[in-house]
């Protein structure tokens, strides 16, 4: 007669919530959570060994770190598993100081670390005291001779390499010292070597790999890429023995980033597989060089081929049509979003805000702020910026005090653009007082770029001394932006004195940019001082450079079109000038007089 073996009850129950919790990693159901919690306590299987770690993991991916410590805290005796999963849980929500906190306790406690404790502390090693730490852990792996497990030194590998040239050099030494290497093992320190610019090393380790897989080829590829060494990098993606999605994406953002679309394309129309990354990459390499009717092409093919668009693609081609003002393209994707969405994630709302504003819709903007459900201090800048960019600078101001109202804390980037509204109005005891509230009420401590701005504001009002002192006095050290910056204010102002010392502090700091004595030039002409414009533009010859034209854009039926001064590449030249021609026989017909005082005598002309 044969007994049938019967599983123990309690056995059974904990099944039966491991499968539960194991469900809930995927929806990450805080509610439903809870509800599990509540059975497991009521069944005692709270300080079992194997519910408990799935419990805290289920915790900390709804971002509940302080119910997953709860969990913890329960365990009489927690084994390495439990501090594993708690360590990891801390190092995944991004509290690194934590982590290690818990590290420190588990020792206090008695419990020795296995081969998974160090690899997740690596994890945790963030900010300027990384490589301190990594060192710290290190010595623990040495002392506790985890270096046999190969997966150890391969993750000490790859975080020495994020620590700077400290840590890459310390890469190296380990890895020079490995005694059994894998792929990884390599493939981590060619990465290492690429990232830190050591473009030359990473190559020769790579041809000296005793055996290459795809990471090996794309880590390489990816590092003459961003080196801009196109034909190399196209010669390793033509020889390798197999690509995937990551090779062809990386060769197409290359050659997208160079300007050369064409050859961006052909890679494009090759690609086997094509998916949503690789119709990103192009999309917005079009939409960047203004190239509207390919990217309106294209993006009709993407839509017809039943992709389904998510934020990262939809964020990537508005931030292009708002970097280059192809306004057309942004308001097609737009209704995209309208047609085929109900609620419009924040990140995208905000790149919708950031593109209309740019390309001067202020309207749509709006409509797009208003209509958020939730905003965030991305949602605020974009239209603060937006209004302060066109001159609309009370209102910004406005939008500032709402922010503050409805109890958003401002960052640096807030200020830019509170900075800049002042500065396109001429608020300048405005702007004065929001510089000097900055780091006193709201903690952020002016950098450069608010520096730039006040100084742009102090300047185009006529506080030049002012502005002078703040740079002379300011804690950075002022770059050219900034100098150039003052001397724009100068030239406003006609004042030859201090423009003669803001040039020399830019020469210095720019020696072959002939920009700079070309304002100066127009400075001393403004004044009537021509034989001091004769020296600066033989200054300005001496450079050994011409200063660039500026140019300028606008977007006719889907097309973009650039200007530069005395240009006549346009296909419309002729009848474009003849229009300004036009133009200028009207303004004169109502009174207008051009200012003369700044046009170089023609004996002066290089």
């Amino acid at each position: 007669m044969s007994t049938a073996i019967r599983t123990p009850t309690w056995v059974s129950r904990r099944r039966v919530f491991e499968q539960k919790l194991a469900e809930l990693h995927k929806c990450s159901n805080l509610n439903h959570l809870k509800q599990i919690q509540a059975q497991i306590f009521k069944a005692n299987l709270h300080q079992d060994p194997f519910v408990t770690p799935k419990l805290i993991t289920a915790f900390s991916l709804c971002r509940q770190m302080i119910l997953a410590m709860n969990v913890f805290n329960q365990i009489h005796e927690p084994n390495i598993i439990v501090y594993n999963t708690l360590i990891r849980a801390y190092t995944q929500n991004s509290q690194p100081s934590l982590a290690f906190s818990i590290f420190l306790d588990m020792q206090k406690n008695g419990v020795s670390p296995d081969n998974f404790t160090h690899s997740f502390l690596l994890k945790a090693c963030t900010g300027q005291f990384a490589f301190r730490q990594v060192q710290m852990i290190h010595s623990q792996i040495e002392k506790f001779g985890f270096c046999a497990d190969i997966f150890v030194p391969n993750s000490l590998i790859d975080t020495y390499s994020k620590c700077g040239a400290c840590g890459v050099a310390a890469a190296r030494k380990l890895f020079a010292v490995m005694e059994n290497r894998d792929v990884v093992s390599w493939n981590s320190m060619v990465a290492a070597l690429v990232k830190s610019g050591d473009l030359m090393e990473g190559r020769q380790l790579f041809d000296e790999m005793p055996e290459k897989d795809t990471v090996s080829w794309n880590t390489v590829i990816d590092g003459y890429v961003k080196a801009g060494e196109m034909n190399t990098a196209f010669e390793l993606f033509e020889n390798m023995p197999e690509r995937n999605v990551v090779s062809w994406s990386t060769m197409i953002s290359g050659y997208s980033k160079a300007g050369d679309m064409e050859m961006a394309r052909m890679l494009f129309d090759k690609l086997p597989v094509k998916n949503l990354v690789a119709w990103t990459i192009m999309i917005s390499g079009y939409a960047e060089k203004g190239l509207a009717k390919e990217a309106f092409s294209l993006y009709n093919e993407m839509e017809n081929a039943q992709l389904k668009l998510d934020d990262g693609t939809l964020i990537s081609i508005l931030a292009a049509c708002a970097e280059s003002g192809l306004y057309s393209l942004g308001k097609r994707v737009h209704i995209s979003i309208e047609r085929s969405r109900l609620i419009c994630s924040t990140q995208v709302c905000n790149a919708l805000i950031d593109m209309y504003a740019k390309c001067g819709n202020l309207r749509k903007a709006f409509y797009a702020f208003e209509g958020m459900m939730e905003r965030d201090v991305v949602s605020w800048n974009a239209i603060i910026q937006g209004l302060a960019m066109h001159g609309h600078g009370e209102r910004a101001l406005q939008f500032f005090y709402r922010m503050n109202q409805e109890g958003f804390a401002p960052d640096g980037v807030t200020f830019i653009g509170v900075l800049c509204a002042c500065t396109h109005v001429g608020l300048v005891d405005e702007g004065r007082l929001y510089f000097s509230t900055m780091e006193k009420d709201h903690g952020i401590v002016p950098q450069i770029e608010h520096y730039g701005c006040m100084i742009d504001l102090l300047g185009r009002g006529g506080h030049l001394k002012e502005a002078f002192e703040l740079v002379k006095n300011m804690p950075l050290e002022p770059n050219a932006i900034i100098w150039g910056t003052l001397l724009g204010a100068c030239r406003t102002h006609n004042h030859v004195g201090l423009a003669e010392e803001v040039v020399e502090h830019l020469v210095k700091i720019e020696p072959s940019d002939a920009g700079n004595y070309a304002v100066l030039s127009n400075i001393y002409a403004a004044a009537g001082h021509w034989g001091d414009v004769g020296k600066a533009r033989l200054q300005m010859k001496n450079t050994g450079s011409r200063k660039p034209p500026g140019a300028s854009y606008i977007e006719v039926d889907d097309e973009v079109h650039e200007f530069t001064v005395h240009d006549r590449s346009h296909p419309q030249a002729e009848r474009i000038y003849k229009m300004i021609d036009r133009l200028g026989q009207h303004l004169k017909q109502v009174g207008y007089v051009s200012k003369e005082h700044c046009v170089l005598k023609p004996s002066l002309e290089p």
